[in-house]
């Protein structure tokens, strides 16, 4: 506790059948630990790995693995593994390759911000942006600093600073915009990605209109990209900004619109498992606010059942808990509520 009180004073100094009944899955495991991260956040410690060699294929493979926990939400796998491989992407640095390593990092730090995101460790996310950001502007890749960038922007918006961290998103995605060094295609991902995270943003400050110009942004690119494209380890298309327009309409205060974007996208072929569990939440949070408490429930299930590491977060158990009103009617809320952790 007293690690995580310093690193957040350190952060501010620096489809109709997918609608229907589905069942629970098995018990969530505990929620996982950042002491490593933590651990490695404050002493910098930055030793190579036991039994691997710092490699450009040994660290690329470690950033990939990151990636693909995060995608599976597999929160507990990455956040054991995440110290030692940011410590083998340092290694990659010492070793003589400091362009690749400092690369790596970035990418590193990107997910560790996320994961905390995810785990609601605001003040850890923080720094893990400031750091991403920090290792992306000493090299050479324009799209892992625009994904730095708007990891700094989600750590601002955790912190409710609204128009800070749209300003950031935003300002990201025109920089983006004008750099010809990368990839058109995954140029077009990256700054779709940003208007989109930026739309969110002023939606959670209640800003209808410059949220309604950034979807607006945000679906332009996804209509020159023509479908779903991966960068960075992130993945954007008009999937991921209808997604994005069923968190900013339920964000202002329109859970019907909500649910009417939730009926186009397909969830099956959403990319991820993170944002097939990720998109049942915002469907449950629109049913929630629209006052149908059966239809919340079974979209907190399905989520549950696509990854019971996702529905520990604070927002699910804030939703269970009002959902034990209606016990009588809601067979097994209340063990769901255990489950998630919202009775502890």
């Amino acid at each position: 506790m007293r690690r995580r009180k310093l690193l957040a004073g350190l952060a501010g100094a620096t489809t109709s059948a997918a609608f229907g009944a589905t069942s629970a899955a098995a018990h969530a495991p505990v929620g996982p630990s950042l002491s490593g991260l933590e651990d490695l956040l404050l002493h910098r410690h930055h030793g190579a790995v036991r039994g691997l060699d710092p490699t450009t294929a040994a660290v690329a493979a470690a950033v990939d693995a990151a990636r693909r926990d995060f995608s599976a939400c597999r929160y507990d796998t990455l956040a054991r593994a995440l110290p030692s491989r940011i410590a083998l992407a340092h290694a990659l640095g010492a070793d003589g390759h400091p362009e690749q390593a400092t690369i790596a990092v970035a990418e590193l730090y990107n997910t560790a911000t996320r994961l905390c995101i995810k785990l609601g460790e605001d003040g850890l996310a923080a720094v893990t942006a400031d750091r991403a950001l920090t290792a992306a502007l000493g090299g050479p890749d324009a799209l892992v600093t625009a994904e730095a960038h708007r990891m700094v922007s989600s750590a601002w918006r955790r912190q409710g600073h609204y128009a800070r961290a749209t300003d950031i998103a935003v300002t990201a995605a025109q920089q983006l915009a004008a750099d010809r060094t990368t990839n058109q295609t995954e140029r077009l991902s990256v700054q779709g990605d940003l208007y989109a995270t930026a739309a969110y943003t002023a939606a959670k400050h209640g800003d209808r209109h410059t949220a309604q110009a950034l979807i607006t942004e945000a679906t332009a690119s996804a209509d020159r990209l023509g479908q779903g494209r991966s960068a960075r380890g992130t993945t954007f298309g008009p999937s991921q900004v209808l997604l994005h327009q069923i968190s900013v309409s339920h964000l202002l205060g329109n859970a019907g619109q909500a649910i009417e974007h939730a009926r186009h996208v397909d969830v099956a072929a959403l990319p991820t498992t993170e944002r097939q569990a990720r998109y049942w939440i915002d469907v449950a949070r629109a049913f929630d606010q629209w006052g149908k408490p059966d239809r919340c429930y079974r979209a907190l299930l399905a989520a549950e059942k696509a990854a019971p590491q996702e529905v520990r977060r604070g927002s699910v158990r804030t939703m269970a808990v009002g959902l034990m009103r209606h016990d009588r009617s809601l067979p097994g809320v209340r063990t769901f509520a255990e489950r998630v952790g919202a009775l502890s």
